[in-house]
């Protein structure tokens, strides 16, 4: 007598080609009440490799590649810090204008980062001097603040890119000032050089310009730093007013110095680099770009 699992699912025994062809039976046995099984479907096909280098890019990615000039400029959410700050030398340069005279003259005076006022108060001096922009708005300073400050906080942050800038003001200050204090007291200065008028934003400019610099590829990198550098030179040249000059050429420097703590920053903001072979992959994209 066969057993069920000889009979299952076969034709009579009648059939003599049945008879002898092998019994098959199905990968999962059938329970009482299922359906009729379904034929499994097809795999799906693999997803296809990220295009390489060279390779023509999708639509999306030719949206995000196309030039933004608007990122040139501070915006409230994208760059605060630089925003909120030019609104404020905004206001300081048109009150430095118009307003009344006396009033100006006091508060420059008052601003100023003399070795008189460093010595009675010198966070408020150091911070109230970065307040005014020396040569109006449309000064070679005043400009450059708005690009180079906007370039760099979206880079490395506004916090960083306010340290950046206060601590290349403060420290270039106070190595520009504390040698007049020791020649006036040794003899090599008159008494006057105690309260030199002394105020702007270009010390915190040029550490700027610096900085940014060791962030841009090197097509961009070597002439920001030929412009940085042509206006130090041209300025020491003139001897006009040679220890602001120098101080320029310190915050330069300063800024120069920078270099690693910045790609340091930079990288902690954009996350980590892309593996080489799965580009594509979500999760290995940079989260902002630069």
């Amino acid at each position: 007598m066969a057993s069920a699992v000889e009979t299952a699912g076969v034709p009579p025994v009648g059939d003599a080609a049945a008879e002898s062809a092998p019994v098959l039976l199905t990968g999962l046995p059938r329970q009482r009440g299922d359906a009729a099984p379904v034929a499994d479907a097809p795999p799906a096909p693999p997803a296809p490799p990220a295009p390489p280098a060279g390779v023509a890019a999708t639509p999306a990615r030719r949206r995000r590649s196309r030039p933004r000039p608007w990122r040139l400029l501070p915006t409230p959410t994208g760059t605060p810090f630089t925003f909120c700050y030019a609104v404020l030398l905004v206001g300081t340069s048109l009150y430095a204008e118009q307003g009344d005279p006396s009033v100006v003259s006091a508060l420059l005076q008052g601003s100023s980062t003399d070795v008189v006022h460093l010595a009675q108060a010198p966070l408020l001096v150091l911070v109230a001097s970065a307040l005014w922009s020396a040569g109006g708005l449309l000064s070679g300073y005043a400009l450059a603040f708005l690009f180079v400050l906007t370039a760099l906080e979206r880079r490395i942050g506004g916090v960083r890119c306010a340290a950046v800038f206060f601590g290349g003001h403060a420290l270039a200050t106070l190595a520009t000032e504390l040698p007049v204090g020791f020649s006036v007291a040794a003899g090599g200065l008159p008494d006057s050089s105690l309260h030199r008028l002394d105020y702007g934003i270009s010390f915190g400019v040029m550490t700027c310009i610096g900085a940014l610099a060791g962030l841009l590829p090197a097509w961009l990198r070597w002439p920001l730093l030929v412009v940085g550098g042509c206006q130090v030179l041209s300025g020491l040249l003139a001897y006009v007013d040679p220890m602001t000059d120098w101080g320029h050429a310190l915050s330069l420097a300063l800024g120069i110095a920078a270099w690693p703590l910045l790609r340091y920053w930079r990288a902690q903001r954009s996350g980590p680099a892309p593996l080489l072979g799965d580009l594509g992959h979500p999760a290995l994209r940079p989260g902002r770009a630069v």
